[in-house]
């Protein structure tokens, strides 16, 4: 398979947490983010996991974009259904902000490209 056909099935994984073993992991590669934001996205996992269950993921397609991810493991009685999309899509929402800096950080750090190009292209989506 060519990666260009499906790129949606390969990601970069940031961070994520585990209501299951209770652990959180996070992407050493990342180690160059501000503390703050580090402790943000900690806080973000954990409290997901904790109100929804199962395992989420914050992760990066092959384009940059900020990818949401909550899975249960099969028979997890406990993990909310319809909370998980519903949470996930306040995420995307009420921490847009810090989504698109992590989505440039990434891009900038890891595809190499050019952060002023991807700040003027910021700029012109706000207009």
């Amino acid at each position: 398979m060519n990666i260009t056909e499906d790129k949606s099935r390969y990601r970069v994984v940031l961070c994520g947490a585990s209501a299951y073993d209770r652990k959180y992991y996070f992407n050493e590669k990342f180690d160059g983010l501000p503390e703050s934001v580090k402790e943000e996205i900690h806080i973000l996992c954990v409290l997901f996991t904790e109100d929804v269950g199962g395992v989420f993921t914050i992760s990066f397609d092959l384009d940059g974009k900020v990818v949401l991810e909550s899975r249960k493991e099969e028979g997890d009685l406990l993990y909310d259904d319809v909370g998980a999309p519903l949470m996930i899509s306040q995420v995307y929402r009420k921490k847009r902000e810090l989504l698109r800096g992590l989505s440039i950080y990434f891009r900038v750090t890891m595809l190499h490209e050019d952060a002023s190009l991807l700040l003027e292209e910021e700029d012109e989506d706000d207009e």
